[in-house]
């Protein structure tokens, strides 16, 4: 086996690899490598190659199909074009094969048929053409089919019926104009994910879609479906997120839809009205926006936005323009007010304003973290071509991984000028990886088409660069429509795994006349004038009566502090928290964080937060605080707590946070009571490490400023929902510059999880945070904390007893006992002996986290790593580390203080032994405690 992948290789492929006759597995995925397939690689004995994420050019390289050993095949990413060769009819042996954004033509070839053993089969954003041919019931054995936006046309053939293995079937936006009913897939007993979006289907959804017990995505959307909603739906448990939006369905809208807390999207529709009917534009994660028939819409107790082409609320509409800063705060350009668009909702959502504009979302990030999808987007480069005024319309955009609808309302029936600002903000230009995403989608306005594959990148030039797109536009029943769609194009394997569907910066519509002027305005100017003069005399001596008595806080130094700092996230009001956290009640408590209390509050939306109120012991602390708030501002990551904004008034500086439903890892593993502690089954606890392991490996390698995290531990791992993992308190990270080991911030930890050189000595690199995961990954498989399980005297810690149980080849025997034996031996042991390479007593040994994640997720062996003469060290150095924590155990009992030589350091240190059932427990006090 032989992986390189993600190092940022760059050249052409070398035809010394033939010489590798032993080798059966190649993965160069993931490098900015060029060229071709050489010819001499014909004689390999490959099982597994994966070129994805590259860019190689040239025809499908044919060289491949004498590789007759091979089972895997990805080539997915590159910039391979032209017919695919019939020869690759002789890769018999292949079960998996992906194809997706490349620049493939010409009809799929029989000789696919021959591949009877494909089990996984993805050919999306390609140039095809013909339909998808009946010889798919070939393919018996496959489980994941995907056909997205790679231009074939339907109908989708009946034989399809015959693949009864399918789990994951995806099939978008086919060609053409002949309709077919549903297709039969009532054998698909195993279905997960059923994405049949602009299939060109009619007809009525049949019944059997509801028997599909284990289906998590349905999506239906943009076709001509008819009838109503099936009534099995409503034993769809499992579905997280439901997609009927565009089609014809009728009837009333059940009530189980309105009733439950999964993300449902059923606008644009022809629903019909009665006494139980929703009569608000969104119903909890229900987006209902013009669902309702024309005859419905007449009703006059129905809400505009549920009404067909979302009419204006009011009988005299009066805007002529609109500018709104898409994802980002308000904005004045010039003297021109961009609103603010900083809901960060998306998967079936409609933002109303209630006057001027709104806004409807729809669609799952599907292979990114469920409910951890970056609906608004902040900028990871440097911005080109633009003034320092105009860059606040680029700094965030929204994105959506399907649909993105703006509405503009109420305006004056007339022609306009609609500019559209985009900027590519995620990919990055900097001859690596990050530079070779491509984001395609089509923009239409007024239900006309005026972009088709639009490519930010390419037609500004490069990303960070702003472009505008101007176009004519008419209004004629007082509402506009802008709508971005995702078409199925573009990568969606680089630089991560994921979908990168529409992006869009800010929008602003002008009118191409003089609006009407109202003579009754004309009348009224004196008495308004009157009227605010006096209030605004009033106004004054209210606020120089506060001023004076100290009521006001103009001076306050850190408000100006934090004002001087580049936030990317929303701003809130004092008034807004307390109304959240009712006065910040005791019941909502939800602990002690590094800096104050955290609270549990509920925005006046419905959208629960975590409050981090600032300790106002210190004035040292504030600054810290600010000093977070402008790091952590930029840093988007789905395993990552997301920051949703922050609170300034007088001496108050309030973090507001994503609320994690799951609390924490520790609760959750060391939780004492039935109440308090929850069984992890096993996919649960690999899923949780992936995170962590991802969230750290963005902070040291793919932030735009390199984070070492200082205090990883199961408390700071909190939990949503579908307990997806989220590090907190990265915060108070150590910022790092590249090729330097110095910091500028004060060393702080835990113990039982700081590496030994940084508690021994306060050498910090970024290996001290791979100990510490290694420390919560054993945890995590054990269900034991660290630093409480002992299960002798001679043991400090769970990890001496795992160096003790390697030595005497039963580390099995640290598998948690609740998992019974529903868990993979295999992936056991692969995860025990990542633990505790990361936790080898000599940080150059350790490796990094990428190489983690990348064990985890088995692109590299660990074979190959334990193999290694220097790794193989981590057995032997079981009591260097033993010696060490022994040590550093005595001198904190004796001391109970310790100070660290200042080599890395500004400040005195803080340790803290923690109970490590708690979450949120304070970390980085003034004094130093144990």
């Amino acid at each position: 086996m032989l992986s390189l992948k993600a190092q940022n290789l760059s050249g052409s492929l070398s035809p010394e690899f033939s010489k590798l006759h032993h080798l059966r597995l190649l993965d160069l995925s993931r490098n900015i490598i060029t060229g071709s397939v050489p010819q001499q690689w014909s004689t390999m004995n490959l099982v597994e190659l994966s070129l994805m994420g590259n860019s190689l050019s040239g025809p499908f390289p044919k060289v491949l199909t004498n590789i007759t050993t091979l089972k895997n095949i990805s080539i997915e990413g590159n910039l391979f074009s032209g017919f695919i060769p019939t020869e690759i009819g002789k890769l018999i042996n292949l079960e998996k094969l992906i194809m997706s954004s490349n620049g493939f033509t010409g009809p799929l070839p029989s000789s696919l048929s021959k591949l009877t053993k494909l089990n996984d089969l993805r050919i999306c954003d390609n140039n095809l053409s013909g339909k998808i041919p009946d010889f798919i019931s070939k393919w018996e054995l496959i489980e994941k089919l995907h056909i997205q936006g790679c231009s074939l046309e339907g109908p989708i053939p009946t034989s399809i019926s015959v693949l009864t293995r399918l789990s994951d079937l995806r099939i978008t936006d086919l060609k053409g104009s002949r309709s077919s009913t549903f297709p039969p897939l009532s054998n698909m007993k195993s279905m997960k994910t059923l994405v049949l979006r602009k299939c060109l289907i009619k007809g009525e959804i049949p019944e059997y879609i509801g028997g599909m017990e284990k289906l998590k995505i349905l999506d239906l959307s943009f076709n001509s479906l008819s009838g109503k909603i099936p009534e099995s739906f409503d034993q769809l448990d499992k579905v997280d997120f439901m997609y009927l939006t565009a089609n014809n369905i009728s009837g009333t809208i059940p009530s189980w839809v309105l009733g439950n807390n999964k993300n449902v999207d059923v606008s644009y529709n022809n629903f019909a009205w009665d006494s139980s009917s929703p009569t608000e534009c969104q119903r909890g994660s229900v987006n209902l926006v013009e669902s309702y028939s024309l005859s419905a819409s007449k009703k006059s107790n129905i809400h505009s936005c549920l009404k067909r082409n979302f009419p204006c609320a009011s009988d005299n509409p009066s805007n002529s323009f609109l500018r709104i800063n898409c994802g980002g705060n308000e904005a004045n350009i010039n003297g021109e007010i961009y609103e603010a668009d900083i809901e960060r909702k998306g998967a079936s959502m409609l933002y109303y304003t209630g006057q001027d504009w709104a806004l409807s979302s729809t669609g799952n990030f599907m292979d990114n973290d469920i409910d951890s999808d970056p609906y608004i987007v902040a900028n990871t480069s440097k911005l080109l071509n633009t003034s320092v005024l105009n860059s606040k319309l680029y700094t965030t955009a929204r994105v959506s991984p399907l649909s993105l609808t703006y509405y503009g309302l109420c305006l004056i029936n007339g022609n306009y000028t609609v500019k559209l600002h985009f900027a590519e903000i995620i990919f990055i230009n900097d001859r690596s990886l990050n530079s070779l995403g491509r984001r395609i989608f089509d923009v239409y306005i007024q239900g006309k088409l005026m972009l088709r594959d639009f490519d930010i990148q390419r037609e500004a030039g490069g990303t960070g660069k702003p472009i505008v797109k101007t176009f004519n536009a008419t209004v004629t029943e007082n509402t506009l429509k802008i709508q971005f769609y995702w078409a199925g194009k573009g990568t969606t394997g680089i630089p991560t795994r994921g979908v990168y569907g529409p992006l869009v910066s800010a929008i602003s519509v002008h009118s191409n006349f003089k609006p009407p002027s109202d003579h009754r305005k004309k009348n009224h100017v004196i008495l308004v004038v009157g009227i605010v003069s006096s209030v605004l005399v009033v106004v004054l001596m209210v606020l120089c009566l506060m001023r004076r008595y100290g009521l006001l806080g103009g001076k306050d130094s850190v408000y100006k502090e934090l004002r001087g700092i580049d936030l990317q996230t929303g701003l809130f009001t004092l008034r807004q928290i307390k109304a959240a956290t009712k006065n910040f009640d005791a019941t909502n408590k939800l602990g002690e964080g590094g800096f104050g209390s955290v609270y549990k509050g509920i925005l006046s939306d419905g959208t629960e937060i975590a409050v981090k109120q600032l300790s106002s012991k210190s004035k040292q602390g504030n600054r810290e605080f600010v000093t977070e708030i402008g790091m952590i501002s930029g840093l988007q990551h789905p395993n990552l707590v997301k920051l949703f904004g922050c609170c300034v008034e007088g001496n108050q500086l309030i973090l507001i946070y994503e609320y994690m439903e799951n609390n924490c890892l520790s609760r959750i593993l060391f939780g004492k009571g039935s109440d308090n502690k929850t069984k992890l089954d096993w996919l649960t606890r690999k899923k949780i490490c992936l995170g962590i392991a991802k969230a750290l490996a963005y902070l040291h390698e793919e932030s735009r400023i390199k984070i070492i995290h200082r205090d990883i531990k199961a408390s700071n791992v909190l939990l949503d929902k579908e307990f997806n993992a989220k590090v907190s308190d990265f915060g108070l990270a150590k910022l790092i510059e590249d090729d330097k080991t110095h910091v500028s911030t004060r060393i702080a930890g835990t113990i039982g999880y700081m590496a030994p050189e940084y508690a021994m000595r306060g050498y910090l690199t970024d290996k001290a945070d791979v100990y510490s995961f290694g420390v919560v990954a054993l945890e995590t498989i054990s269900g034991k904390s660290n630093t409480n399980y002992r299960p002798d005297d001679e043991f400090f810690y769970l990890l001496d007893w795992a160096y003790v149980l390697q030595e005497r080849g039963t580390l099995m025997a640290l598998v948690d006992p609740d998992l019974g034996s529903e868990y993979s031996t295999e992936e056991a042991m692969v995860m025990l002996n990542v633990a505790l390479l990361c936790t080898n007593a000599s940080p150059t040994l350790r490796p990094t986290m990428s190489q983690v994640v990348s064990m985890l997720e088995g692109w590299t062996d660990i074979q190959d790593l334990l193999s290694d003469p220097g790794y193989s060290a981590v057995s032997s150095s079981s009591k260097y580390n033993k010696s060490i924590r022994n040590h550093f155990w005595e001198n904190t009992n004796r001391t109970q203080s310790m100070s660290i030589p200042t080599i890395y350091t500004d400040s005195s240190s803080s340790y803290v032994q923690t109970d490590e059932s708690h979450c949120l427990v304070k970390i980085n006090s003034d004094r130093s405690e144990i």
